[in-house]
């Protein structure tokens, strides 16, 4: 039994969510647990400077009205937030799903999420939150917090949903991009998918023993991968991969460096996921 927990908002992406966590649960059994976090923003109004010429008397309405306010609106969170989870559980039972838990909570996302995540075997998130419309060239705030400390697998939903015939593996070598493609080839979810592992960098003998090492572990598996070995930039050879050769999820391992040192090179993993237009699954 595969356990799974979706992380909802109110964006366009809480209705992916879902049917990614249904495309899911047509390949293996599943339970589902359904999550919305209703954060410290969403409960308390923006901070008010009462440090000017003011009376005590009107200090004092003030901030009984700015209470009141609070208490208003976390009324509200609370009630959108349960139907939110409604909906997207009637959501998944319409699609067949039936196993379904709801769960509302206040505080931190990410600290619930690890709150969570140790009766989950598999996250699934919307690649951006409630202000993607604003913002389309950027991840959601909180998807890069969440992937960096969970300890799961996660699978990314693109904006909207669609079948998915055909996988395509990030692969560099590395100890994550064996371990991602050991996890596909075990995956009953991934199973009877096409499936091309793709490399960037130069034309070694190297480089091409560990595409053909990968290849190995697939073909023990069942699989029939395709292999390619691209000079460039990884994300630049991944997200054209993706687009012209019409691929519907991409794996790939998940960060491999520390958040000090994005800050000065970047981030592939975080390049790639918002370059490509497909679900991503990373491994952890």
């Amino acid at each position: 039994m595969t356990r799974i927990l979706g992380l909802i908002d109110g964006s366009a992406y809480a209705k992916s969510v879902c049917d990614h966590i249904a495309w899911i649960a047509g390949k293996t059994d599943v339970t589902v647990e359904i999550l919305h976090v209703i954060g410290r923003r969403d409960l308390s109004s923006e901070p008010v400077n009462l440090s000017g010429n003011i009376g005590i008397g009107a200090r004092t309405a003030l901030l009984e009205e700015l209470a009141e306010l609070d208490a208003q609106k976390a009324k509200v969170a609370h009630a959108r937030g349960r139907l939110l989870l409604e909906e997207a559980k009637a959501h998944l039972q319409a699609m067949g799903v039936q196993n379904v838990e709801t769960k509302l909570r206040n505080g931190d996302l990410v600290d619930t999420v690890l709150e969570f995540e140790a009766n989950a075997d598999i996250i699934v998130v919307g690649k951006r939150g409630e202000g993607a419309d604003f913002a389309a060239g950027h991840l959601g705030s909180n998807l890069e917090r969440v992937v960096r400390s969970t300890h799961k697998a996660i699978v990314i939903a693109s904006r909207a949903f669609k079948p998915v015939g055909k996988l395509l593996i990030a692969y560099d070598g590395g100890p994550m991009a064996i371990k991602t493609v050991d996890q596909v080839s075990r995956s009953p979810i991934l199973d009877g998918l096409g499936c091309k592992v793709v490399m960037a960098g130069a034309d070694t003998p190297e480089n091409r023993k560990k595409l053909d090492d990968a290849a190995a572990i697939l073909q023990a598996a069942g699989y029939a991968p395709e292999i390619n070995l691209v000079q460039g930039s990884a994300d630049k050879v991944i997200s054209e991969t993706v687009e012209k050769e019409g691929y519907d999820l991409l794996a790939m391992g998940a960060y491999s460096h520390s958040r000090l040192r994005n800050l000065f090179i970047g981030s592939t993993t975080t390049e790639m996921i918002r370059s490509c237009k497909v679900p991503v699954v990373l491994f952890r």
